[in-house]
Parts: structure tokens; sequence; C-alpha cells
């Protein structure tokens, strides 16, 4: 991809991402994931349906008149974005690629934290970590992580959710905000995701095809697995190898969403024919 096609899909995803987080997801997500606490502020003098408690004796007795304390919400977060770049993410069977959706979700949830002056760090992974960005603020920052989600070659196809996990817990000391964005089509991360959830505010994103959920009956095809490239002839007409995908598949969710729950951590599913604006606002303010 050129550089002038790369701006201009830039500049499209940020026009349109940055309108969902200005007019929609800004205050849910102000709301939802809040500051590590009050800070103080200032004293002014007390005004009528003031909080007595907040009265600052001190600077009451010095002035005689009564003045209060005013606290405000310490408020700035890291955010961290955990993207799937393995090769079952270049799927798709509607209008777009799971990929393209996970990133206007990742552009979204960006643009919403910079609204709120929070850190927005990256990490792109396979089946080992392939890029890390490390947290920081405004704009610019926020149009190179949407670069890299449009033009990121990854060099491995697998999927490791466990390792980008430990990943995150090696190089994030203090609490963030994470968003783990995958098709999930993994296994053996659940004891991680225990770890990471005791430390962290986690939200995994389920993006997925719902051509995915099934095979359909369409004869002797031939198939490639994304992640190992595999070529394989599949008898779609037998119902037996369509029975045992689909509780391959079934298994696959079954265990993501397991492993997230009993981790305390949050779940979206968001298939590339809905809306994930509808998904994430729902989620949002169950949680705010």
């Amino acid at each position: 991809m050129d550089t002038k096609e790369l701006l201009k899909k830039v500049r499209k995803i940020e026009i349109k991402t940055r309108r969902l987080s200005d007019h929609i997801f800004g205050g849910e997500y102000h709301s939802t994931f809040k500051g590590r606490g009050m800070t103080f502020s200032e004293v002014r003098q007390y005004q009528f349906g003031d909080d007595v408690r907040n009265i600052d004796w001190n600077v009451t007795a010095r002035y005689s008149e009564p003045f209060v304390k005013v606290f405000e919400e310490e408020r700035e977060l890291t955010m961290m974005l955990m993207v799937d770049v393995s090769g079952s993410e270049l799927f798709g069977t509607v209008e777009q690629f799971k990929n393209e959706i996970v990133t206007e979700i990742a552009a979204t949830l960006a643009f919403s934290a910079t609204q709120n002056n929070d850190k927005i760090g990256l990490i792109l992974f396979s089946d080992k970590v392939e890029l890390y960005i490390p947290p920081k603020k405004g704009r610019s920052h926020v149009l190179r992580i949407i670069r890299e989600l449009i033009e990121f070659q990854p060099e491995s196809k697998r999927t490791n959710i466990a390792e980008a996990l430990k990943f995150l817990s090696n190089v994030m000391k203090k609490k963030a905000i994470v968003f783990v964005l995958s098709d999930f089509i993994a296994d053996d991360y659940q004891q991680t995701m225990k770890i990471v959830s005791g430390k962290h505010d986690v939200t995994g994103i389920r993006v997925y095809d719902k051509r995915e959920e099934e095979i359909l009956n369409l004869g002797m095809v031939q198939m490639e697995d994304e992640e190992t490239g595999e070529l394989m002839l599949v008898n779609t007409s037998s119902k037996k190898i369509r029975l045992n995908y689909g509780k391959y598949y079934q298994e696959k969710v079954n265990y993501y969403k397991d492993s997230f729950t009993k981790s305390g951590a949050g779940t979206i599913d968001c298939r590339v024919d809905e809306s994930y604006v509808k998904k994430m606002l729902g989620y949002f303010k169950r949680r705010g």
C-alpha cells in the first residue's frame, strides 16, 4: 500500500470513528471507566447545598466564615489495546473482514480515551508480540496506532493469547483499562487471564463472521487454514463433519466466555455484519 492510499484510509477511519467517539462513546466511556479516585482541588466559600463534611475547619476558623474543600476526579487513565493480527482475522464473507472491524473498534476506543485525556497503548500479537507501542496521549499518537492497524504485516499467522497477556503483565505495572480484540479461536489462556484481570480492568471483544459458526453443505470443497496455510479437501456434505466443526467452534466460544467471566472480565460479541456501536454502547451502559 502506497503512502497516499494509506493516508486516505487512515483519514476515512478517523472521520468515522471520531464522530462515534465524540457523539456517542465519549460520555459513556467516561462514566464507565472512572479515575483512580478524588483529589483535592481548592478551597472556596461555603454555598447553600454544599456537603458539611467537606468544610475545612482550619480555614473556617481563620476567616470566621465557612469554607469547603473542593475535590475533583483524578481522571487520567491508561488504555491498552491488545489486537490479534493472526491469519484468522483476514476473513469475511459479508462487507468487511474481521480485521477491518477490529481496526474501527480500536480507533473508536482510542479516540474516546483521548477525549478524556487518557493515554493509549497498543499491542499487536499473533503467537508472539509482533509490535508494542507504549501508552501516550494525543491525536497524532492515535493516528499512528490506526496506521499500524491498517498496514502492519505480522511475521506469524498463528495465535497465542496467553503469550500476549504475559507481555502485558510485564510492561504494565500500574492498573490499566485493557481491551483484547480477537476472534478467540484459541485456548490455554484462562489461567493467564485470571492473573491479568486481578490487576487490570479487562474486556474481551470477540469479532466474528457468521460463516465461521458452521460449515454449509456445498459438497467437496478445498479449504485453507489461515493460520497454518494447510490445504485440505473437505466433504461438506458429510453431516458428521459439519457437526464436529460446529462442536469445535462452539467449544472455543464457550472457553472464551468462561475464561473472561471466571476472571471477572467483561465480554462483547461483535458479528461483522451487525452494529458494533449498539453492542459497545449496551456494554458501557450496563457497566456505568
